[in-house]
């Protein structure tokens, strides 16, 4: 019996972190063109990808900010190019997809439900920050309602999902949205196979304990039965310790410096690279191949790396 592939997703740079946090957190388009291209080299099949103001490492919606970058990864590597959508918390879904539809992505996140999303307890961690606009944004997310109504998922499906063929990666942040993602899928919005991303430990969301992922599994199991592969995401300290065990329970895993900033305990990675490197070697220990970008656009379904616009 051939070992089972497992999809290693690296989300490279995010919406949370700021640079105060860690110097490695890419920010400039040269940084993230080559952390993404050397986390596809250590082995992540997907990349999934923010963009960042390139003068002080805040957030940008932007997709100048995207197509500053999205060329040059193209050009470099294989990969799955996944283009957020959530990149803001304070900006409506129409300026939350336009980098995605602009660039006719391969794939996108989808928040499949509002929510409270909040990590405003970082601010305390820092004494000082590189940027004035840093302890601002993380402080302020305490009072922070990520939106995605029906009708915002309702106006992703059809702008990205039929006009453009995008695959969704339908990030999960509590059993709800499981529920949420059938309804949607009962309505005709998306088509089988799905492919979703448990999001686990994000203030707000389902906490980082096995027992939940485990509950989220079977969930899923009860309204999409074998329609639908699936990965998880454990933020902070939980990105290391949940990602092994979602392979052994038959799912994919994703690490990056979004969610989490951290190698070990108390280290902080240095780059993208090292957290693909570190749980690929966790992976292949216990038997696992990695899937290369042509067997993940496979698995899930995609419209290949030629049908985009960058």
């Amino acid at each position: 019996m051939a070992p089972r592939k497992v999809i290693i997703t690296c989300a490279v740079t995010g919406a949370i972190h700021t640079p105060t946090m860690s110097d490695a957190l890419p920010y400039t388009p040269d940084e993230i063109a080559k952390q993404a291209i050397d986390a596809a080299e250590a082995g992540a099949a997907i990349v999934h990808l923010h963009a960042r103001n390139p003068k002080n490492g805040s957030i940008s919606i932007d997709p100048k900010d995207f197509m500053a970058f999205l060329p040059r990864i193209k050009q470099s590597t294989d990969a799955v190019v996944n283009i957020s959508t959530g990149g803001s918390m304070l900006t409506p879904i129409e300026d939350r997809i336009a980098p995605a539809r602009s660039a006719s992505a391969e794939m996108s996140s989808m928040n499949m439900g509002s929510m409270n999303f909040s990590f405003h307890g970082l601010a305390d961690r820092y004494k000082e920050f590189k940027f004035d606009w840093e302890e601002e944004y993380i402080r302020n997310s305490e009072g922070f309602i990520f939106r995605n109504s029906f009708a915002d998922i309702a106006q992703v499906a059809r702008q990205l999902g039929h006009e453009h063929q995008v695959k969704f990666e339908h990030e999960c942040y509590d059993v709800g949205h499981l529920y949420n993602l059938k309804f949607c899928l009962d309505q005709g919005m998306f088509k089988a196979p799905l492919f979703i991303q448990f999001v686990m430990g994000i203030l707000g969301g389902i906490g980082a304990e096995v027992e939940n992922l485990v509950f989220m599994k079977q969930t899923a199991d009860r309204l999409f039965g074998d329609s639908y592969q699936w990965s998880v995401l454990g933020a902070g300290n939980a990105q290391m310790k949940l990602a092994p065990i979602a392979a052994e329970m038959g799912g994919n895993v994703r690490v990056g410096l979004e969610d989490s900033l951290f190698i070990e305990r108390g280290k902080l990675a240095t780059s993208n690279a090292q957290q693909v490197r570190k749980i690929r070697g966790m992976l292949e220990e216990r038997g696992y191949e990695i899937a290369t970008p042509t067997e993940a656009r496979e698995m899930l379904g995609l419209k290949g790396g030629d049908k985009v616009a960058f």
